[in-house]
């Protein structure tokens, strides 16, 4: 067991993990038997995506993120695949578009309405075929708008850009790893992937359980770990630190976390053995805040910790702790959070023994949560590319577009738009967006009327959502009564 000090001063040392009830959770789903190690889950503030277990092909349930209870169990589902599907992942940058892969070899992208599936989804907007075997990840580019990373088992690792002309897409734009036959190709076969915060690099791990670090653009290998100590499993890079971070076993079959210096993979910086569980750790990044949070599949805990640049590195914080195991998390994008109770991340955890997936808040607790507490939510990666596909193709790197949580300040639309309503909400919402230090200012009545402009389009957006739902249940409604109408004159002709 490596060493680490015996006190450390942090504002995150008493944060705590509170369990949404019952009636807050989304109880019923059929959550997917598959057995592979995904998230099977992907959330934004308008939706929550679910794999979900169904014969004859593969589906997941998209449901709005405030539709909490008891799900139908005929709830309308996105059933296109004809394949078990083994993940999905929404759009960084579009809250209305996600991505889905699957056991048929293809990758789809779907486009949900604004009011939410309302009958079964079968067609794609696009799908993908590049892959000839399983396609078992997906991962969306991080500043760069309609980039997507497919790999399958087939060894290929694929980039797409998804804005491309055409309803099928047969050709990649980069070709990122192929097999290499006169030699094992378990180093193309990956278990996980995760771009830096820029995405000019890709680490991964592989079949043969070490870390990668390529050049995503040319598929060119420039790290690779060579411990023996440590066989990997997942990988994650840590924003802000110049670290990674895997988790993997140890040759005794404990589970380890290791942080690595990406420039040099030659020997780890840190390493840690923490029980002998089996389950995979999914290791969750904050950058924000830098906590580490590390879930095991099959666990009911959830540990967190705090990261530095120094040493120890790593500081174990507490953990949270449950009855019921994890299948799969889903995480919620900051700009989802709910700043004014202090919740600085938040987990849906999908329980597959009870049909349940049950968000759980991490809160920091504060006298007076109500205020805005900026050493909490200082400005964070938004919803708004930072660069086109193109752009990052060419060989330009970009930073996240960065946004503030501060109540009032937020600008961000998570509605489909028409061409014309993009481009001006895009050219409003960018006064308010950052993208560095070098960014300009824009003060005075000029912006407080674009605000106003921008309030207004958001009111009447939602206006009609609310329209919407209210119709949706006047027919609901008028179908109940016709239906007890129609059971009254069939009672009253049996009695006569």
């Amino acid at each position: 067991m490596s060493w680490r000090s015996s006190f450390r001063c942090s504002k995150f040392r008493h944060v705590f993990g509170k369990p949404s009830t019952k009636e807050h959770s989304y109880d019923g789903v059929p959550i997917t038997r598959s057995v592979h190690d995904n998230h099977y889950c992907s959330a934004n503030p308008c939706f929550i995506a679910v794999v979900t277990e169904c014969a004859g092909g593969g589906s997941f349930l998209v449901l709005p993120i405030h539709h909490t209870g008891r799900v139908d169990p005929q709830h309308p589902r996105v059933c296109g695949h004809s394949g078990r599907v083994l993940d999905v992942k929404w759009n960084p940058f579009d809250d209305h578009c996600i991505a889905s892969c699957s056991e048929d070899c293809t990758v789809k992208i779907w486009d949900i309405p604004v009011c939410g599936v309302q009958q079964n989804l079968t067609k794609a907007r696009k799908t993908l075929i590049g892959h000839s075997r399983r396609v078992g990840l997906i991962e969306w580019h991080p500043t760069a708008e309609n980039l997507l990373l497919s790999s399958a088992y087939d060894y290929k690792v694929l980039l797409w850009d998804v804005s491309q002309m055409g309803a099928v897409l047969r050709y990649p734009v980069r070709v990122v790893l192929m097999p290499v036959y006169n030699r094992y190709p378990s180093d193309t076969l990956l278990l996980s992937v995760s771009f830096n915060s820029d995405g000019s690099r890709l680490a991964v791990t592989s079949k043969d359980r070490r870390v990668r670090v390529l050049d995503p653009r040319t598929g060119k290998i420039l790290q690779v770990s060579s411990s023996k100590s440590h066989r990997a499993s997942k990988v994650l890079y840590i924003g802000g630190l110049k670290m990674l971070l895997s988790t993997g076993s140890s040759p005794w079959n404990h589970r380890q976390i290791v942080l690595w210096d990406p420039d040099d993979l030659s020997e780890p910086l840190y390493e840690e053995d923490l029980d002998g569980s089996a389950g995979v750790l999914f290791p969750f990044y904050d950058p924000d805040t830098h906590m580490l949070y590390l879930a095991g599949k099959g666990d009911g805990n959830i540990r967190y910790y705090e990261l530095s640049a120094e040493k120890p590195y790593i500081s174990f914080l507490t953990e949270y702790r449950s009855l019921l195991p994890q299948k799969g998390l889903g995480v919620m994008p900051k700009r989802g959070l709910d700043v004014s109770a202090c919740e600085i991340f938040r987990f849906y955890r999908l329980i597959a023994i009870k049909d349940l997936v049950e968000p759980l808040s991490m809160i920091v607790p504060r006298k007076e949560s109500g205020i805005f507490q900026e050493d909490l939510f200082p400005v964070t990666a938004g919803n708004q590319a930072a660069m086109t596909a193109q752009e990052w193709l060419s060989g330009i790197n970009r930073g996240p577009v960065l946004m503030s949580l501060k109540p009032g300040t937020q600008v961000a639309n998570p509605y489909p738009e028409t061409p014309a309503e993009k481009g001006l909400v895009r050219q409003l919402s960018s006064l308010r967006f950052q993208r560095g230090p070098a960014a300009g200012a824009v003060t005075g009545t000029d912006l407080d009327f674009m605000e106003e402009l921008l309030q207004a389009f958001y009111r009447q957006q939602e206006e009609i959502r609310g329209l919407r739902e209210q119709l949706n249940h006047k027919d609901a409604r008028i179908t109940e009564l016709e239906l007890e109408i129609k059971n009254t004159r069939n009672n009253m002709r049996a009695t006569f």
